[in-house]
């Protein structure tokens, strides 16, 4: 049994952590840095193991992510989950308020107008106050079991604050916010996977994934807004009520909501939501319309499917019309075969659209796209342009069916289709437009870092045949080089220099540059930081890779499995022939000092030296680098020309400092 000292440390651990999760997630105004909360977690992660007893439910150490799900258990919900009746138009939105009006004759009515947030609906059932089950809506009825998924969304408490009910069911959306999407879609892109359409089906796959290590990294977060089930206690009896008492029990909730006696003030709310709306971490494409009094809507009642008292008023997408000139097919560095469409150039959202993803050929079917159609393009989260309908009544007839290609479109090898993912594959790993990505992946800033070996001269390499395969840019001669396009002795010198550096790169650098499914960059500084050389992480079993941070069974596996394909083996030992550092001279990722431990400092500006390489020198003695600046940055390292960043930090009170006092403190 854990002594009485042991058990009060943990305690204190759960409330510490608890207090700065609020801070964070719910106010955005955290009091520490992630290094001090990291080790506040750690060191409850480390009484918990040493003490099992200690581990509760509701610990903060319960969100690390368990075993992947062989499926989703079915849960039948305290209290139906319903959908909402929505229109596009003002006056019926009156003619709602109007009808309830008549229901309830004489009283004085009170509505309250929220964001709509375009996420995935979900139930929570706490029990005592603590997280017990997390439901999504399925059919209203029943839904899946994610309650495993839902414990890594941090901004989800596992303890309510307060005194609550004993039974408290609470309804929200889940979503991911649009900053993390964009991020996620440029990754995907990056690997070669299909882009998710918006942030919706994002969130709606992250939570559905059977490895709860991915969705922890996906950075879901969810907002609350509505009452199921009540057993054993008392809850608020109004909606203006409702949204302040969850705030109080550590529970996200929209960031602003109106009230309104009348139609006009209803519509002035709408009015003024949709100024600000973009303004939000959540995509929102309406707003909800509800009675403010709990009692009042017992009295409306329900249809089968939506309440009487509730209605969605939906805000038109920008959306353009333009023609569809063609259909083009990308392959990804992964294969992966993704339908793109060239648009006749339109403007929307602020900016020219010339091209616009398809997703598949599944989507083009399910909306009878065709070559020639004249179409309706939004930009999905306001980042991505997508075709979103087609004006048929515009056809001529002479509009063609789009179909898949049977061959690659690149090397002409025979295509695979995956059923489980949706997608169309070229599995040939000679292919030239995989080895172009994966060239351009291997040769990026954040990998191997050879600067002169971008999308253009990749390209000439490829189409001259003097590259096909990663190991062949290390055999180069100024010779073929300098014969290419606009490369004369000097631009030749510095490629080849820039390309005899790369060998000395740190693994990780290696390891990210090799594309292997789910390994990004952090990931791979985190293998090659256990591992010290590439050897030991290709020989590492499948267990041994999931006791990595951050890794699951499906990255595992991914490793496992990349390390051990005849092509793959053959591409490693030609690198090692080439003489790439495997880590077994690495001296640059072993640390310097901890001169700048728990420290965050965000790089701007010019300096003596490429950012990378500042970043990763301030790693080495400790720090952290980070990418914006907040009220968590340590230092702002500022050079020439330093723009917003900086003055982000003077408006904050961040302390800045330039490279020379930097290194003063590293000599």
């Amino acid at each position: 049994m854990p002594s009485s000292n042991v058990s009060s440390r943990a305690g204190e651990l759960r409330r510490q952590i608890a207090h700065h999760d609020r801070l964070y997630y719910g106010k955005a105004a955290p009091e520490i840095t992630d290094r001090e909360y990291d080790a506040l977690l750690r060191e409850l992660c480390d009484l918990e193991d040493a003490h099992p007893d200690l581990r509760t439910p509701d610990s903060p150490t319960q969100r690390v992510a368990g075993q992947p799900l062989g499926g989703f258990a079915q849960v039948r919900h305290r209290v139906p989950m319903q959908s909402l009746d929505n229109t596009y138009s003002l006056e019926e939105a009156d003619e709602f308020m109007a009808r309830v009006e008549r229901l309830l004759p004489g009283i004085k009515l009170r509505w309250t107008i929220e964001p709509k947030v375009d996420g995935v609906a979900l139930s929570l059932t706490y029990r005592k106050g603590v997280l017990e089950l997390a439901a999504t809506r399925g059919d209203g009825a029943t839904g899946d079991d994610v309650t495993q998924n839902v414990r890594t969304i941090r901004s989800v408490p596992l303890k309510l604050e307060g005194g609550v009910p004993e039974v408290l069911e609470i309804r929200g959306e889940v979503y991911l916010p649009k900053k993390k999407f964009a991020a996620l879609n440029a990754e995907r892109e990056k690997e070669g996977e299909a882009l998710f359409a918006n942030p919706r089906n994002a969130a709606a796959g992250s939570l559905k994934l059977l490895d709860s290590s991915i969705v922890a990294r996906r950075g879901l977060s969810a907002v609350f807004y509505g009452l199921g089930a009540v057993e054993g206690g008392t809850a608020p009896s109004s909606q203006s009520e409702l949204l302040s008492w969850l705030k109080k029990t550590g529970l996200p909730v929209v960031p602003k909501f109106w009230e309104a006696g009348d139609e006009a003030g209803v519509r002035q709310a709408i009015a003024e939501l949709e100024k600000i709306r973009h303004d939000f971490a959540f995509e929102t494409d309406g707003a909800v319309i509800k009675l403010d009094e709990f009692k009042r809507r017992e009295q409306t009642g329900s249809t089968s499917k939506a309440p009487r008292w509730a209605m969605a008023y939906k805000y038109e997408a920008e959306r353009a019309r333009t023609k569809l000139n063609s259909i083009t097919v990308q392959v990804g560095r992964m294969g992966t075969l993704t339908p793109v469409a060239e648009l006749e150039p339109v403007p929307i959202a602020g900016s020219r659209v010339a091209r616009a993803t398809l997703h598949n050929e599944e989507e083009i079917a399910r909306k009878d796209i065709r070559v020639g159609d004249w179409v309706f393009v939004e930009k999905a989260g306001e980042v991505i342009p997508a075709v979103v309908g087609v004006d048929t009544k515009a056809r001529t007839g002479r509009e063609k069916k789009f179909k898949m290609p049977e061959k690659c479109p690149s090397c002409g090898s025979k295509v695979f289709r995956d059923p489980e993912l949706t997608a169309v594959r070229c599995i040939n790993p000679d292919c030239p437009a995989q080895i172009r990505r994966r060239l351009e992946h291997f040769a990026a800033r954040g990998a191997m870092d050879i600067e002169g070996l971008g999308e253009a001269m990749v390209d000439q390499l490829v189409t001259a045949g003097l590259v096909q395969a990663l190991p062949d840019i290390y055999a180069l001669k100024a010779g073929e080089v300098s014969a290419l396009e606009r490369m004369g002795e000097k631009s030749t010198a510095n490629l080849l220099s820039a390309i005899e550096g790369s060998r000395k790169q740190p693994l990780w650098r290696l390891l990210f540059g090799l594309g292997i499914m789910h390994v990004g960059a952090a990931l791979a500084r985190k293998l090659a930081g256990k591992y010290q050389t590439l050897d030991r992480i290709a020989a590492a079993p499948v267990d041994d890779l999931e006791n990595t941070e951050d890794v699951g069974a499906i990255v595992a596996q991914a490793i496992h499995d990349f390390f051990r394909l005849p092509h793959n083996k053959k591409l490693v030992e030609l690198l090692r022939g080439h003489g790439l550092n495997f880590g077994e001279r690495d001296e640059r990722a072993a640390p310097a000092s901890q001169e700048l431990a728990g420290e965050t400092w965000v790089i701007t500006g010019t300096l003596s030296r490429p950012r990378d390489e500042i970043a990763e020198l301030i790693r080495r003695h400790g720090g952290a680098v980070s990418g914006s600046v907040s009220k968590k940055t340590s230092y702002v390292l500022a050079g020439e020309e330093a723009g917003s960043k900086l003055d982000k930090a003077k408006s904050l009170g961040v302390p800045v400092i330039d490279e020379a006092t930097l290194r003063g403190r590293l000599s």
